[in-house]
């Protein structure tokens, strides 16, 4: 067995052990849906280990469908989510830009307060269909023409991407978007985008994690988080471990494909 080889086999068993997990579960946690929940927090994972954003806005939709519950599907994705994150960051801890991504912070500082507002108060739908028709529209247009590059150095415009990702992450749990798109526009090589939008995107679900815990969701009244979504960590990490390994064998110009191609379904996502 060659090389490049064996790390592929070692998933293919992590596939058939993650399939015996999930009959046990269904047999142990008495979930109907726990099957179908496990799957689709396995793709989510897979696509966002493959470049780096996209789990929230894909596992949430997905499962919310799936629950019928968008409460314990945001606690599900973000539990999820955050496991995800943290082994991404660890993963690229070389490649992470430290000296930029206060920048990128102090604006998501600025903006998670205001869009946590606006799903509390405000016409959260509507807002989040508006992400996903920008989204849509900008993602094909990157599709369609020539790669545009912003030469830029960091600083307020870091800053402003960090303040509308705050917003989308408190309106509609996508906080990568506006940074991810940022990161794009500058022209930076995969590992260098990842470096900056990745321990971002980790600390805006651990503020929504934390908000969570607050029981700021649930009108002022204290609501235990239900951490059931700890079930589906094996998902979570094999699906995220099976993505790395799908990037590191990317170039940059394939990244920035599967990228845009990522960017307009979750903007879909936003639609339905």
């Amino acid at each position: 067995m060659t090389d490049t080889s064996r790390p592929f086999a070692a998933y293919r068993a992590g596939m058939i052990l993650l399939g015996c997990y999930i009959v046990l579960l269904t047999k142990v946690a008495a979930m109907p849906e726990a099957a179908w929940t496990m799957l689709a927090v396995f793709a989510a994972a897979l696509l966002s280990g493959f470049v780096g954003f996209g789990f929230a806005a894909l596992c949430s939709a997905m499962l919310v469908h799936l629950l019928g519950d968008p409460m314990r599907a945001l606690e599900i994705t973000l539990v999820c989510g955050i496991a995800g994150q943290v082994m991404m960051v660890w993963s690229l801890r070389q490649d992470i830009d430290w000296h930029a991504c206060p920048d990128c912070l102090v604006g998501v500082a600025v903006g998670l307060p205001v869009g946590f507002y606006v799903l509390l108060h405000g016409s959260s739908r509507l807002a989040a269909q508006a992400l996903g028709v920008l989204l849509v529209i900008f993602a094909v247009a990157a599709l369609l023409r020539r790669p545009m590059v912003i030469d830029c150095r960091r600083g307020i415009a870091d800053a402003v991407a960090g303040v509308l990702g705050g917003i989308t992450g408190g309106v509609a749990a996508f906080p990568g978007a506006p940074v991810v798109v940022w990161c794009g526009l500058k022209g930076w090589s995969k590992e260098r985008q990842r470096g900056l939008y990745q321990p971002v995107l980790l600390i805006l679900q651990l503020a929504g994690l934390a908000v969570l815990a607050a029981g700021e969701f649930a009108g002022g009244r204290h609501r235990d988080i239900d951490w059931s979504g700890l079930l589906y960590l094996p998902a979570v990490l094999l699906g995220t471990s099976l993505g790395m390994a799908l990037f590191s064998r990317l170039n940059d110009k394939q990244f920035g494909l599967a990228g845009k191609i990522l960017l307009t379904v979750c903007g879909v996502t936003l639609l339905l």
